[in-house]
């Protein structure tokens, strides 16, 4: 399941940047809120690819999209060495974060999510894939993974590669990935998001 719009234009506005902590390293560039966004439970999976520059993944935040009112509870995540498979180097169910930003103009509401407290050894340099499944809503909505084409991506290996388990080859999502030893981008960099000023209103597919 998906939403799916056509976009003409969209300016990006910094949004409670000092409510955000501050993150390194890797950065897949700001939530957009108005392209698309792909659905990550209903046993969907959505995976794209990162490139750390330390040894250790403490934590990471992404964007979503969930219908007004909802807030998720927890996700599914793995950090792999291929396309959801390969080596696992960690995984789990874990408690997040969700902060609204705003509402988009297709009337879905723009959340940022935060999970904290890994311990993922990696190698620095070499490409692995966060992979996000069976996130929870409080009353069992759908949840959509923020796609941003990697647009404003900052750090090497992005844009990031991207997959969702039921179509294949997607483009990338918003997402930051907290490494020990990383560089501290600046907080606003991640939620600056766009605003839509001619698209088009999509489809929404439920794909249960």
């Amino acid at each position: 399941m998906k939403t799916r719009t056509a976009l003409c234009l969209f300016t990006l506005l910094p949004l409670l940047a000092a409510a955000v902590p501050a993150w390194a390293d890797y950065d897949n560039g700001p939530i957009n809120g108005n392209i698309d966004a792909w659905t990550i439970n209903f046993g969907y999976i959505v995976s794209d690819t990162f490139v750390p520059d330390a040894p250790l993944v403490t934590g990471f935040m992404f964007g979503v999209r969930e219908f007004p009112g909802d807030r998720m509870l927890t996700v599914d995540w793995s950090i792999t060495s291929e396309e959801n498979g390969g080596q696992v180097l960690g995984s789990g169910k874990a408690n997040v974060t969700d902060q609204y930003l705003s509402t988009n103009q297709f009337g879905y509401q723009v959340d940022l999510i935060t999970v904290t407290g890994l311990n993922v050894g990696v190698t620095s340099g070499d490409t692995y894939w966060l992979n996000l499944q069976n996130a929870s809503i409080a009353n069992g909505d759908p949840v959509y993974w923020d796609e941003n084409s990697g647009i404003g991506c900052k750090s090497k290996g992005c844009p990031s590669s991207a997959s969702e388990s039921a179509v294949g080859t997607i483009p990338s999502e918003a997402f930051t990935i907290n490494t020990s030893g990383g560089t501290v981008p600046e907080p606003s960099s991640f939620i600056l998001f766009g605003s839509g000023i001619c698209g088009l209103a999509g489809l929404l597919r439920r794909g249960l």
